[in-house]
């Protein structure tokens, strides 16, 4: 089975000011040169940790946090900060035949790895070789599925030949599963050695609590203004304040909604407020017998009272479907089971649950108590009885995203674009649409952006009509930066976080 990356961002349960009171700022301009610091490290709270640092196979968005664009690279990137532009990285041009089959990439002349060995063509092509290959175990193997060939004409040259039309072959060779590596790595070592082709490498791990990133001297590219990047790993949103204020990060993400108040001194902080795709998932496993039942999943949408849970969040925007507002083929539509408790007994009482349904909820241990003591209540209320089950996000990735043993399940998906987790049926959700299926290969192969947005909009519709999930709300992305620092992405901060900009003044 082939799946799609799984990701989390934190936000811890404090009380307090929704936030409205402080100013939300856009970042200055980064200063010349001469006002940096070149050798400031830049320390960054993350709210989640890695499980492993092998982007070949690893699931969790932190893995891409963390490496993408720093240590890794591909053939090109993703400008988060404008409207998720694709843009060079590895490759400085590129082209595309009129029929959409065949792309030629053109490298970087000085393109190397952090051992100083020449980036050439025919890493290109034996790194995607590693995803198209049968039986490959990468994680986005199904990514690559129309690609036929991958050749390299000469060292600085690569040609992608497809099998049929793929919409989405830039935006995945943006991602992990574009990554180039070295010809002939081993993947099974990666979590312990890397070497990469960004501007920064691993310098150390101390799991629980650190991962420092290093600049790498003579960098091909345009070398970092920061000597190099500390993630502290702070899951409690208080304690993340509290190493904020006290000046031990720099840079706060995924920042409590609820407690942005302490950083209203504009003096001493920026506030960003930034789009997101932490799309708040309540995921129903249909393998099971009650929920098998479309009439039960309904019900349990329709129970929900989803602006109860954005005020307790401290903010978010109800979305209706898995797509976030600021894809291409985002449509609302939250009417669909919308919030109707007496609407939602009926469809259980018809389902043959009127006198009552029991089930499991499996919730990552990070998460605000608040949004699943608002589901137990909302669903007490009309004859489903919950009782949760908090875990450590790497059980929740054992029991629920690998092993399927569940009943109901609350977790973060923070993949962009991740509509085709819908179109798998091996997916943790155990939803299978055939005709979903079909709108999703057709709009890989649609003849132009709009046709292939009228598609996923049709899917999309689709998917909320069958209700294998219930998308709670979408998140914000809440960043607090501390005065004299620059260059922090401000949108989309739980899928990646280069630190290619980042810049501290003297």
């Amino acid at each position: 089975m082939t799946i799609g990356v799984l990701a989390v961002s934190a936000c811890g349960s404090g009380a307090g000011s929704d936030g409205k009171s402080v100013a939300v700022a856009t970042q200055q301009a980064t200063p010349p040169d001469s006002a940096l610091n070149l050798d400031a490290t830049v320390h960054v709270r993350l709210a989640v940790e890695p499980t492993s640092l092998n982007p070949f196979t690893t699931a969790g968005v932190a893995v891409d946090q963390i490496l993408l664009d720093n240590v890794y690279q591909g053939l090109v990137g993703i400008d988060t900060d404008a409207r998720d532009r694709i843009v060079p990285q590895l490759a400085t041009a590129w082209e595309q035949t009129p029929d959409g089959l065949t792309y030629t990439f053109h490298l970087a002349p000085k393109a190397a790895f952090h051992d100083g060995s020449a980036l050439t063509a025919a890493d290109v092509v034996w790194s995607l070789q590693q995803q198209i290959a049968p039986g490959s175990k990468a994680l986005r193997a199904s990514s690559f599925g129309a690609v036929s060939e991958v050749v390299a004409p000469d060292p600085a040259t690569v040609v992608i030949r497809l099998r049929q039309r793929d919409t989405m072959l830039l935006w995945n060779l943006a991602q992990r599963g574009g990554i180039v590596y070295k010809s002939g790595t081993d993947f099974a070592a990666l979590d312990g050695t890397e070497n990469g082709s960004g501007p920064f490498r691993i310098s150390q791990w101390n799991r629980g609590s650190t991962l420092t990133l290093g600049r790498v001297p003579n960098y091909w590219g345009s070398a970092p203004k920061v000597a190099g990047v500390v993630f502290h790993i702070i899951v409690d949103t208080t304690a993340a304040n509290n190493a904020e204020l006290t000046g031990q990060t720099d840079i706060e993400v995924a920042t409590d909604p609820t407690l942005l108040s302490t950083f209203a001194d504009t003096g001493r902080f920026t506030v960003l407020r930034g789009t997101s795709t932490d799309k708040y998932t309540l995921a129903f496993n249909e393998t099971r017998p009650a929920l098998s039942n479309p009439q039960v999943r309904r019900a349990i949408r329709q129970a929900i009272d989803k602006d109860a849970l954005i005020t307790a969040f401290g903010g978010g925007t109800r979305i209706g479907s898995p797509v976030p507002v600021q894809d291409p083929w985002y449509a609302d539509l939250t009417s669909i089971d919308a919030y109707n408790p007496d609407s939602a007994r009926k469809l259980l009482a018809a389902a043959g649950f009127g006198s009552g349904l029991q089930l499991g909820l499996e919730v990552p241990n990070h998460y605000p108590t608040a949004l699943s003591d608002i589901l137990v209540s909302d669903l007490r209320a009309v004859g489903v009885t919950v009782t949760v089950h908090p875990m450590e996000f790497q059980t929740w990735l054992s029991k629920v995203y690998r092993n399927h043993d569940y009943d109901l399940s609350l977790v973060d998906h923070a993949e962009a674009r991740d509509l085709n987790i819908y179109a798998q049926p091996g997916y943790y959700f155990g939803y299978e649409s055939t005709q979903v299926q079909q709108w999703y290969q057709q709009a890989l192969t649609a003849e132009s952006d709009s046709a292939r947005d009228g598609l996923l909009q049709q899917a999309a519709r689709r998917i909320a009509e069958d209700a294998p999930c219930d998308w709670l709300f979408l998140g914000e992305g809440n960043t607090v930066i501390r005065k004299g620092v620059f260059g922090v992405p401000q949108h989309e901060t739980s899928n990646r976080l280069p630190a290619t900009r980042l810049a501290v003044t003297k």
